[in-house]
């Protein structure tokens, strides 16, 4: 027997981690000629956003798919931002888990330095052919041109050929790969996952050739690069035991108090000493002696001390207004009914990593009602494409009760159908995917449970919708009827008995008794038409503010019918409505030059500084009836005594607001 382990012993070497992922080249995205075509391009586009955002400069790609023969492609992507120096280009490109980000806690697309290097050898595995890289900095008057392929004995690159070249743009990185692949158009192709990216990445300009040759643009939203994220030390809740003796074992701290003051961020000395008190160890003890049941008391005592939420300067959320531009932009052309408010919750911390989730919906227009929703899965800003049922986000959408929210939802649990788009993102230090394909969040109960929050959140927000609209219609209709009805009624009453026909306006007034509010879009060539029309269905004057969501810097001032009193925060407009006597009629227009009907499709109404209950047609400004005594004038508004409360009107979704929360 002892010949056989000799045997054996001898059998075992050690591999290299590129010639593991030779061999499970699955694992990394490619288990598919589909799929291995749109991770080479997801790679890719993920480094050069990155890199972008990193200089600071607004992304400008350019992303090419072209067919060889059989099943062969040409990928390229081309991109504007700082360039690589000479001396980084072959390992960036041709070394796996080479990279700057796996023990940088700060959100990025790219974690493991995997990605495009796994591009690369992958390539060299199904079509032998070296990829090409070119790269210029600002510094240097030419670019670097490198072809390489990735050398899996060593997981070292090896350059085929090198030169300099002549390169008409200042700075930027352009990446070649031919690739065994399938081009397929539909859900899971190149094109879905470049419009994800364009949705959760708006200050982006991507520019997609496909093989057909008819190039796609995807226009930014907005002019502003996200802020930079920084580095942070990790955040003591979540943090294990073995993650704890480790950090201990290796600190240059020499006290217990300066190791949980510089390793981890919100603990002051203060509440270091205050742990060390609570768990009995000396704060003067070297933290390399930390024992196992000291580490176990350590982290029960930072449960029970107050501990400052996670910093977010370490994370790049979307933010609720870029969601709006951003979904809007790229989906303008589904004439969407209703885009709930975006929903961005506090951030929360999974294992000593801060995370945040977004939620946005999309509601009506052109989606198909008979379907199930659209589920549009994102982490730190890339589309997730494939794996979706195993997935936390598509788990937690399951798990709502949509049919509360006015979406159809067979048994109260899945996925519910409607014509409804449902967009989740995820940030955060460190997205625990479920494999180095990064397709799926990992189901970990902290970042499922703020999903599940977040959806409700916003789904009361479409619920209010779908209230309101009911109610709305139900109240166009009982206007028509009155509009039309009653001056019919009051024409031959009076034709009866020979008098003139009365002033049945403030007979309207009474039977209404609401402010209404209709609004209109006309698409003329590259010009909108926009008009707003208040009616006075009530019996005293009313005044208020009145605003809009609008591009205002596309407004032809010589249209203005009214002249606003306020232009800010980038899109938003306010009119001042002074003392609308009672039945009169107010109208307000403008037009938006250089503006197409898919840039613009809807008007965003708003009002404030009036009751909500008494308002038909549009909604209220957010958050302004949580101030209650809002007031134009000094006296109040006409038609609001002074110090009097209006009634909010709430929907049905909101009374079960704190049990959710």
């Amino acid at each position: 027997m002892s010949s056989i382990a000799h045997e054996l012993a001898k059998k075992q070497k050690e591999i290299s981690v590129s010639e593991f992922f030779e061999k499970n080249k699955q694992i990394l995205g490619f288990d598919s000629l589909t799929r291995a075509l749109i991770t080479s391009v997801k790679e890719a586009v993920d480094n050069s956003l990155d890199a972008c955002e990193d200089a600071g400069v607004l992304p400008d790609l350019t992303v090419r798919v072209e067919k060889m023969e059989n099943n062969e492609y040409r990928v390229t992507v081309d991109d504007n931002g700082p360039g690589i120096v000479k001396k980084q280009v072959a390992n960036v490109f041709a070394r796996l888990l080479y990279g700057s980000r796996f023990h940088t806690r700060a959100q990025r697309r790219g974690q493991q330095g995997i990605g495009v290097s796994a591009v690369v050898m992958y390539s060299q595995l199904t079509t032998g052919k070296a990829a090409k890289v070119r790269s210029k900095i600002s510094d240097e008057d030419v670019a670097y041109e490198v072809e390489l392929i990735l050398d899996t004995k060593k997981n070292k690159p090896d350059i085929i050929n090198e030169d300099y070249i002549i390169w008409d743009r200042l700075h930027g990185t352009s990446f070649q790969v031919h690739v065994k692949g399938k081009y397929v158009t539909g859900k899971q192709s190149v094109f879905e996952y470049l419009k994800g990216v364009a949705i959760v990445n708006p200050h982006s300009k991507i520019t997609f050739i496909p093989p057909e040759g008819n190039a796609v643009v995807f226009e930014r939203a907005s002019e502003q690069v996200p802020p930079p994220t920084k580095e942070v030390k990790p955040h003591p809740e979540g943090v294990e035991l073995g993650e704890l003796l480790s950090m201990a074992k290796y600190t240059e701290s020499l006290k217990m108090t300066s190791f949980l003051n510089t390793e981890f961020s919100r603990i002051s000395y203060r509440v270091a000493r205050e742990i060390c008190d609570i768990t009995g160890v000396p704060p003067d003890q070297r933290p390399g002696k930390l024992t196992l049941e000291q580490a176990g008391a350590v982290l029960e005592a930072i449960k029970k001390v107050r501990i400052m939420s996670p910093e977010t300067d370490c994370l790049s959320p979307i933010g609720e207004t870029l969601i709006r531009k951003g979904l809007k932009n790229v989906l303008g052309s589904l004439k969407a009914e209703f885009y709930a408010p975006p929903v961005t919750r506090e951030p929360k911390v999974f294992a000593g990593n801060p995370f945040i989730v977004e939620v946005g919906i999309v509601y009506g227009g052109e989606l198909n009602r008979e379907d199930p929703v659209q589920i549009l899965r994102f982490a730190n800003r890339v589309p997730l494409m494939y794996q979706q049922g195993a997935c936390a986000i598509t788990q937690a959408i399951e798990a709502v009760d949509w049919r509360r929210y006015g979406l159809e939802q067979r048994g109260g649990q899945g996925i519910p159908f409607g014509p409804a788009i449902i967009l989740v993102h995820v940030a955060s230090t460190k997205i625990p995917f479920t494999s180095e394909s990064k397709e799926a969040v990992a189901n970990v109960p902290e970042i499922r449970e703020e999903i599940e929050l977040a959806l409700k959140a916003c789904a009361r927000s479409l619920k209010t919708h779908l209230n309101k609209a009911a109610k709305r219609g139900k109240a166009k209709v009982k206007f028509e009827i009155v509009q039309d009805i009653i001056p019919m009624i009051a024409e031959k009453s009076a034709k009866i008995v020979g008098k003139p026909v009365p002033d049945i306006a403030g007979t309207i007034t009474k039977i209404m008794n609401v402010v209404w509010i209709d609004d209109d879009v006309k698409s003329e060539k590259k010009k909108q038409l926009v008009t707003v029309r208040i009616f006075n269905y009530t019996p005293k004057s009313q005044s208020f503010h009145l605003h809009m969501l609008v591009p205002y810097d596309k407004i032809d001032p010589k249209s203005l019918k009214e002249k606003p009193i306020e232009m800010r925060d980038g899109d938003k407009v306010t009119w001042e409505i002074r003392r609308l006597q009672s039945t009169d009629v107010f109208e307000l227009g403008f037009e938006l030059a250089g503006v197409t009907a898919e840039q613009y499709t809807e008007n965003e109404v708003y009002v404030s500084g009036i009751d909500p209950a008494s308002v038909i047609g549009v909604e209220v400004l957010p958050g302004d009836w949580d101030l209650e005594h809002l007031r134009i004038t000094e006296e109040g508004p006409e038609g609001i005594e002074e110090g009097e409360e209006g009634e909010v009107d709430y929907d049905e979704g909101a009374e079960v607001m704190n049990n959710e929360e």
